[in-house]
């Protein structure tokens, strides 16, 4: 027990030696912090990007509420129901209701172009028609201006983040779409969901101004309860009269941002990657000029009785100091930078923009952070080896 704490109590003194010591290494060791700070800083804020576009995504679902689309579509673009179907599906069991009937929204989805705020070229807006279920199936859809559309009228309201996005979207704006003019009369918030940046329109007059005749795209519906879903969906199925594909709108949107999260993701730690291989070597340098420039004192500390083992540790410890510092340099800049960011991105199920904001989260911060240790470890693995090796009687005799 006593030689244990004589061990800890060497690694202890030895380390606390060598950080005391890092004012005369401050060149080498200010690039090792920066290097690894740099690593952390786009690997947090390429990720923040992934981060951002999977909550508004799947914040977007709730497990009590589902989605019916055509059986085999992936997507509301690739699928079409008509109105028949649509009565049929409203009348299926498990779905709640409200003084007017059950909560179940026959929507029509289409794409529209508007330019970017930000740099003026066209993007894919979803512009959905809903009827006035739609707000009771969401429950979260305020309006912060105006008013709602009235049915039959060419007039839209917009989500708070497709009007930031985008031009053309302020309040009482005309909106030419075709050969049809709109007046955006309201603008609302989701919660931050993906509804948020759609744009909202009365059924009827959307399927009149694009010709989809008596047809819709899909029925978004609220269940009793989460353990209504098999019964609602076994009553689908059974029904030989449709031929539907039914999911949770948690499920849905979960698979939806699946291809851009992961795209983002391997393009931030590819990224990062390449950069952590520069770090490593900052780390190694500085490391590596550390033990050089104690030779003669790491030689003394062995002739007087310390270990090859604590100084090992204390070289990795020193190390493993420094890449946690650039580590929360670099998560600090990050959250500073990012966090909260306003941006839109295209989402390749459906081909339309999703605005969404940055996330730097404790999770992600964590993950850099570890990142960052694992770079100093390994960065200093190699300079620890080296200063436990030293000969004692060669490094005395430079003395």
């Amino acid at each position: 027990m006593t030689s244990f704490i004589n061990w800890i109590q060497q690694v202890a003194s030895l380390t606390w030696f060598n950080i005391r010591t890092l004012p005369e290494r401050l060149g080498s060791a200010a690039a090792s912090v920066v290097g690894i700070a740099g690593v952390v800083l786009v690997l947090v804020g390429v990720l923040s990007i992934a981060n951002g576009f999977r909550q508004a995504m799947v914040s977007s679902g709730s497990p009590d509420t589902v989605i019916v689309l055509r059986a085999g579509s992936d997507s509301e673009l690739t699928s079409g129901l008509g109105r028949e179907e649509t009565r049929f599906i409203a009348d299926a069991p498990g779905l709640a209701r409200d003084a007017d009937g059950p909560l179940a929204s026959a929507e029509l989805f289409v794409i529209i172009n508007l330019p970017k705020r930000s740099t003026g070229t066209d993007a894919n807006i979803p512009l959905r028609g809903v009827g006035k279920t739609a707000f009771s199936v969401r429950g979260n859809v305020k309006l912060v201006a105006g008013r709602t559309f009235e049915p039959g009228r060419n007039e839209v309201i917009v989500g708070a983040a497709a009007t930031s996005q985008f031009a053309g979207l302020d309040l009482n704006a005309k909106l030419k779409i075709g050969q049809n003019e709109w007046t955006v009369v309201g603008i609302f918030t989701a919660d931050g969901q993906l509804a948020e940046s759609e744009i909202w329109a009365d059924a009827p007059v959307l399927q009149a101004a694009y010709k989809r005749g008596d047809t819709y795209q899909s029925v978004n519906a609220r269940l009793t309860s989460e353990s209504s879903f098999q019964e609602f969906k076994d009553a689908l199925s059974l029904n030989p009269q449709l031929n539907v594909k039914v999911t949770r709108q948690s499920d849905f949107f979960a698979e939806q941002s699946e291809a851009v999260t992961a795209f983002i993701t391997n393009i931030g730690v590819m990224i990062a990657g390449l950069m952590a291989l520069g770090a490593f070597f900052g780390a190694l340098n500085t490391m590596y000029s550390a033990v050089a420039s104690r030779t003669r004192e790491i030689a003394t500390l062995r002739a007087l009785g310390f270990g090859r083992v604590p100084i090992i540790l204390s070289v990795l410890l020193e190390s493993l100091c420094l890449a946690l510092l650039g580590g929360v340099v670099g998560g600090s800049l990050a959250w500073l930078a990012f966090d909260g960011q306003q941006s839109s991105t295209i989402n390749w199920q459906n081909f339309s923009q999703v605005a969404f904001s940055f996330a730097v989260t404790p999770e992600l911060l964590s993950r850099a952070i570890t990142w960052s240790a694992f770079i100093g470890l390994v960065g200093g693995f190699l300079p620890a080896v080296r200063a436990a090796r030293t000969q004692i009687a060669t490094a005395l005799r430079e003395v």
